[in-house]
């Protein structure tokens, strides 16, 4: 996998491949080692809600759910090894507007993991 799927036209879904600006947010900032995907999903496991589900070489995903409704949000992570940087897109399986709550998270998550950086 070297790309996400694009985000659907709804302002529930943020990537940091899209292109438009409704959708799209910053890669994070991690550095690959040989300890890459257990840092990340250490991080994702200190936050409530989130269950990490596939994890690869260069591929995380995890299910987000929330606390009072139990949606469940779609989070991934991607190594790009081009650009040494890891791509992310946390997207909301149902309804139309989120309210901020994949931006948020994506943000939640950067700042936790510049903690262990």
């Amino acid at each position: 996998m070297t790309s996400f799927k694009p985000c659907p036209d709804k302002p529930n879904c943020v990537s940091s491949q899209a292109e438009d600006a409704r959708h799209s947010i910053s890669p994070l900032a991690v550095k690959k080692s040989s300890d890459w995907p257990k840092s990340v999903i250490d991080v994702l496991s200190s936050v409530r809600g989130i269950t990490v589900t596939d994890v690869n070489d260069d591929y995380i995903h995890a299910e987000c759910r929330s606390l009072i409704f139990r949606f469940v949000d779609d989070l991934e992570l991607l190594w790009d090894s081009r650009k040494s940087i890891c791509q992310v897109r946390s997207a909301s399986r149902v309804g139309h507007s989120d309210l901020g709550v994949n931006r948020r998270r994506v943000e939640k998550i950067r700042k936790l993991l510049q903690k262990i950086q």
